[in-house]
């Protein structure tokens, strides 16, 4: 009895750590997009990449400025007097006066990277936002499909022990009842199964939005019901197009691959150019010792200040070399923009057909469910009354069941596709 005692207090104290280290959340749509933005692991490490590529666009303008550094000499020496020591100090400095442009092109470089990377954390958002678009709808899709079988459940659970009375009385056949039987069981997996979906669909919420497994999410159903205002919103193909061209960050990425490229190639052409540099040193002196400790300065204090330049004149063909590979990758810069653009501008147009596409298979599963949903409930009653047969009554459920999933299935499918449109314009994202 103690041994089980412990184990219960074990068991027991195991399940109280797990609910204080769990978390509980109950997140709209718009609070997920909050929290993955603020805990994702991939867009942390963008920012710090942002971070290491300010400190380079930081540090490249200060090469414009002049150096200084210092230097302090200490040497033995053994001659026909003995040992003696000497040392000595100086100051120098050195600043580019010219380059070719190099370092103005430089700091230009690393401020495009640095600006590159800004509209890359730009997509990564999106891409995330997509993601967890679709998550959340599916879990939306699957609960409201959950609320719907328990009530044919309840239903079929009816029916089941309306057929048992029919049964003992004569009025069915054995075979109707195991047909009634079946359905009911068939109709609680139904519900077993999506329960498990709606599990899988949060577990993969949780990782999309960087939140540990145990942590206990609830999401928020927004108002569905009205979907007319996804149409009505809806603007032009042409002007979907315009603003999405003029967002659409796989295309800023690729002015910007343009940018670089022809930077690149001023780079490159810069080692055509002499390099101009000016210089200036100060020596505080020389200090002796000798074995008998006696000291003395020797030499005089030394200025200097002189200009050096550098004039490139033949480097076996490197510098024509990196010119010519540097405009070919500014030429496949610009085809892949122009490959980008078109690809967009597709992508978009097919986006926009897809909402129109979505909302007429909406519009028509709309009115068939509520259709077969009708009919099922007349079924039901002509089933009590003893009008029609077991095998009609289960025939028109599941019909009203098929049309019932290809309701939900297109209603957000149309919510999905609609919401992508607005991503690709760069609208803020809501339900």
């Amino acid at each position: 009895m103690k041994k089980i005692l412990t184990s219960v207090f074990l068991v027991l104290l195991a399940l109280s750590t797990y609910a204080q280290e769990s978390k509980s959340y109950r997140f709209s749509l718009e609070d997920c997009l909050r929290f993955a933005v603020a805990n994702s692991y991939d867009r942390k490490s963008m920012e710090l990449t942002g971070e290491s590529l300010e400190t380079t666009y930081e540090q490249s303008k200060q090469q414009r400025l002049p150096n200084l550094s210092a230097s302090v000499g200490e040497s033995f020496n053994n001659n026909a007097n003995g040992w003696s020591t000497s040392g000595s100090v100086g100051v120098g400095t050195s600043v580019t006066i010219y380059q070719g442009g190099q370092i103005n092109n430089t700091i230009a470089q690393n401020k495009l990277n640095l600006d590159r990377n800004s509209v890359q954390l730009e997509r990564y958002d999106d891409q995330l936002t997509l993601q967890i678009l679709q998550s959340f709808l599916t879990i939306l899709g699957n609960q409201e499909l959950l609320n719907y079988q328990l009530e044919v459940l309840k239903t079929s659970r009816e029916q089941m022990k309306q057929g048992e009375a029919r049964y003992k009385v004569g009025a069915i056949l054995e075979s109707d009842l195991l047909l009634l039987e079946a359905q009911y069981y068939s109709d609680s997996n139904n519900v077993v199964d999506t329960r498990i979906n709606i599990g899988n669909d949060l577990l993969d919420l949780k990782v999309l939005l960087s939140m540990e497994p145990t942590d206990n999410l609830e999401i928020i159903s927004p108002d569905t019901e009205n979907l007319e205002n996804l149409r009505e919103t809806l603007p032009t193909e042409e002007e979907t197009v315009s603003l999405a061209m003029d967002y659409m960050p796989d295309l800023r990425i690729g002015e910007y691959d343009i940018r670089l490229a022809e930077k690149s190639v001023d780079l490159a052409r810069g080692g055509y150019f002499p390099s101009i540099n000016a210089n200036a040193n100060v020596g505080m002196g020389v200090l002796s010792f000798d074995q008998s400790g006696n000291s003395q300065w020797y030499g005089k204090p030394t200025e200097s200040v002189g200009v050096s330049m550098s004039i490139p004149i033949y480097s076996r063909g490197q510098t024509k070399a990196n010119v010519k590979k540097s405009r070919i990758a500014l030429q496949q810069a610009e085809l892949e923009y122009e490959q980008t653009q078109l690809s967009v501008r597709q992508t978009v147009v097919q986006a926009y057909r897809n909402v129109i596409s979505a909302y007429n298979a909406y519009r028509v599963s709309q009115v068939r469910e509520d259709a077969y949903r009708k009919s099922f409930a007349a079924y039901n009653v002509q089933f009590q009354y003893g009008t029609i047969t077991t095998v009609d009554l289960l025939q028109q459920q599941n019909s009203y069941l098929n049309a019932l999933n290809n309701y939900i299935q297109n209603k957000y499918s149309l919510v999905m596709k609609r919401k992508i449109l607005d991503v690709y314009m760069g609208k803020q994202i809501t339900l």
